[in-house]
């Protein structure tokens, strides 16, 4: 066994009792106070272990936080690496008392031991075993752990932005793609509000004199869903639909949410503009859009793709084989490399189920990937 996977084994018990530690603190996106509680959590680990640490507040979501590690004699971010990890979650406050962090044999489960504490433990942890056997990179490191993905990233993406400009690499610690590949490329994603409104009447005394705002919605719908493009890898969906007031009255609105995902920054530019040209068909009704892109896309470019192969590279000199794949997800890892700043994601955990109750992420998979991200911050 390579000596650093053989450290990392050795490690185990302790990193299973951080990631325990992580699991069990509730933290879904939603709730200032718990998301602030982890993150100053991570915050003070990274605080012992040498790391200058801030923390970036603001009023609608928790703190995040940057804990960076710098050369000595060194003050500046710049040419540094940069690991990006979100704190929050997808499941309400009390889901960790339902169903609290287990392991059996190889497999942990928890709410979030996916989606992406695993890859939190990860970074953390490769940091740990670096500082304390003194093999740190002659460059700035700097963990960066937000608080709002699940919900956009809209607090904080102005300062991983910042972060990634000043950065060589971007290493994102959400999870593999089952059953292991890193993420050479995401789609880019978008979410649209739709707001049709017509003129309510009453559905048998005076039917003609409305105009619905359902069968304007369905009009607006059957044309969306004719935007997805599998040969492009452009999808739209209609996933929530609300309106009306009662059986016998004529819709006076309805209300959609639209999903948009594409593959390419040029395919997005051209499908959000026709979204947000939307047009009635009925007399009299009328149609309001808001929204665009929220994250553009990750697309594999030359510089991700060397990435990639340095980490194949490094894997293999650890005797794991290493392969890439792409999703229709998004991540932070988005904003990065839309900023031209090469950027490999899906370096966290192993396992799968990522937003559902059967999730789990493999502990031989935690391990190995903690030596590959040891390797990764050292030679890139």
């Amino acid at each position: 066994m390579h000596p650093l996977l053989q450290e990392t084994h050795e490690r185990r018990d302790e990193m299973v009792e951080l990631l325990q530690r992580l699991v069990n603190m509730d933290s879904p996106s939603t709730d200032r106070e718990k998301t602030t509680e982890i993150s100053h959590f991570v915050g003070e680990f990274c605080r012992e272990l040498g790391a200058e640490v801030e923390y970036i507040s603001q009023p609608e979501a928790g703190d995040h936080v940057r804990a960076t590690w710098y050369p000595e004699g060194a003050d500046s971010l710049d040419g540094g690496l940069l690991m990006l990890c979100h704190l929050d979650t997808v499941w309400p406050t009390g889901e960790t008392k339902k169903r609290p962090f287990a392991v059996d044999g190889d497999v942990a489960t928890g709410p979030a031991v996916f989606d992406m504490k695993t890859g939190t433990v990860q970074a953390m942890y490769a940091v740990k075993i670096m500082k304390e056997d003194g093999t740190l990179p002659d460059r700035p490191v700097t963990i960066f752990c937000n608080t709002d993905e699940e919900n956009g990233s809209l607090t904080s993406r102005s300062t991983i932005e910042d972060l990634a400009r000043r950065s060589s690499h971007v290493l994102v610690l959400e999870p593999s793609v089952p059953p292991g590949a890193l993420k050479t490329f995401r789609k880019g994603v978008g979410r649209f509000d739709v707001t049709v409104r017509g003129r309510a009447s009453h559905s048998g005394a005076d039917h003609a004199a409305g105009i619905s705002a359902i069968e304007e919605m369905a009009r607006q719908i059957l044309y969306l869903h004719s935007l997805t493009d599998y040969d492009t890898g452009t999808t739209v969906n209609v996933g929530v639909v609300e309106g009306g007031s009662r059986s016998n009255v004529v819709a006076e609105r309805c209300a959609a949410r639209v999903d948009l995902r594409v593959s390419t920054a040029e395919e997005g530019e051209a499908v959000v503009q026709e979204i947000l040209a939307l047009e009635p068909h009925l007399e009299g009704a009328t149609v309001e859009v808001k929204g665009g892109l929220n994250r553009p896309p990750m697309e594999r470019t030359d510089a991700i793709v060397a990435a990639f192969e340095k980490a194949r590279d490094l894997g293999r000199e650890l005797g794991l084989e290493i392969e890439e794949a792409g999703t229709g997800g998004g991540s932070d890892g988005n904003f990065t490399a839309a900023l031209g700043v090469p950027t490999l994601d899906g370096l966290g955990a192993v396992g799968a189920g990522g937003h559902a109750v059967d999730e789990w992420a493999s502990i031989q998979g935690m391990l190995e990937r903690t030596a590959l991200l040891v390797r990764l911050l050292q030679e890139l």
